[in-house]
C-alpha cells in the first residue's frame, strides 16, 4: 500500500514531485514558513527573497540554507529573480546568491536582451534558468511560448517555469504550452482561476477552470523531471487552509492518475 506521500506523487511508475514557492508565505518570516510547508507535507521549497534576502551576509545566507536543509525541506531553486539590467556583475551577483543558497535553478524574469546574456552564467555555475511568465502585462514574457522561441538554440539548461495563471491570462493552450516547451520545462507554478483570463478570480486548487487533471497526465506521461509548486497568491494574511486545500486536491488527483 502507498504512503500518503508516495500516492500524492503518483505512487507507481513516474512520480511528480510538489512544493511550495515560499512566495506563498511572502508575509510570514522564514520560521514560520519553513514550519508550515513542513506541516503541508511537503518536502520541496522554492525560495523566494523574501525568506533568503540577496543582500544578506554571506554567513546569514548559509545560516538560512541550513534552516531549510536542517528542516528536511530540498531546495530546488529561488525567485522570481529580476534581471533587468545589462550588466554582467549585477547579473554575476544573482548567480554567487544562487550558489552561496544552494540554487540549482532560478527562476527569472529578464528582459529580453538580458535573457541571452544569461546563458553564459547559467554554462559556468551550472545553474538552471526557467524565465517565468507574467501574463497580458508583462512586456517581454507574456507566456512561456515567447521565452522558448528566443532560446532555442541555447544552453538546455536555459529554460522556462510556466506559470499556469498567467499562461491561461496570456491567452494560451497550458498543456500546448507544456508541450512546446518540452525539456526545457524547468519549472511550473500552480494555481487555479474561476475565470480563464481572470487576473482577480485566483482560487484554491481544483476550485477552478484550470485543466489540472489533463496538466497532471502530461506532466507524469512525460515524465516531467522538475517539481510542481504550489504559489498561492491569494488570502496572504491567512493562506495556510487554501494551500493544504489546494495539496489535498492535487494529492487526489495523482492518487487517481496512479
Amino acid at each position: 500500500m502507498a504512503t500518503p506521500m508516495a500516492a500524492a506523487q503518483g505512487g507507481g511508475g513516474h512520480e511528480i514531485q510538489l512544493g511550495v514557492a515560499s512566495y506563498s508565505l511572502r508575509e510570514f518570516s522564514r520560521n514560520y514558513a519553513i514550519k508550515t510547508i513542513k506541516q503541508l507535507g511537503v518536502s520541496n521549497v522554492n525560495i523566494k527573497e523574501f525568506h533568503l534576502p540577496y543582500l544578506a551576509k554571506p554567513e546569514d545566507i548559509d545560516r538560512g540554507r541550513k534552516q531549510f536543509e536542517n528542516a528536511g525541506l530540498k531546495i530546488l531553486g529561488g525567485g522570481t529573480v529580476t534581471f533587468a539590467k545589462e550588466d554582467d556583475a549585477d547579473i554575476r551577483f544573482y548567480f554567487e546568491y544562487a550558489k552561496r543558497a544552494g540554487m540549482p535553478l532560478m527562476v527569472a524574469a529578464p528582459t529580453t536582451r538580458v535573457l541571452p546574456m544569461l546563458e553564459k552564467f547559467v554554462k559556468e555555475y551550472d545553474i538552471k534558468i526557467a524565465v517565468h511568465n507574467h501574463g497580458p502585462e508583462d512586456k517581454y514574457f507574456p507566456s512561456g511560448r515567447d521565452a522558448l522561441a528566443l532560446m532555442k538554440n541555447m544552453d538546455p539548461r536555459m529554460g522556462i517555469c510556466c506559470d499556469i495563471g498567467h499562461e491561461s491570462r496570456a491567452g494560451k493552450d497550458i498543456v500546448e504550452t507544456l508541450e512546446m516547451a518540452g525539456p526545457r520545462l524547468h519549472d511550473m507554478h500552480i494555481k487555479d482561476l474561476k475565470v480563464a483570463t481572470g487576473k482577480d478570480s485566483q482560487c484554491d486548487v481544483g476550485d477552478g477552470i484550470l485543466p489540472i487533471v489533463p496538466i497532471f497526465k502530461y506532466l507524469k506521461k512525460s515524465k516531467y523531471a522538475g517539481a510542481v509548486m504550489l504559489e498561492y497568491e491569494i488570502n496572504g494574511d491567512n493562506p495556510v487552509m487554501g494551500m493544504a486545500k489546494s495539496f489535498s486536491y492535487m494529492r487526489g488527483v495523482l492518487a487517481g492518475l496512479a
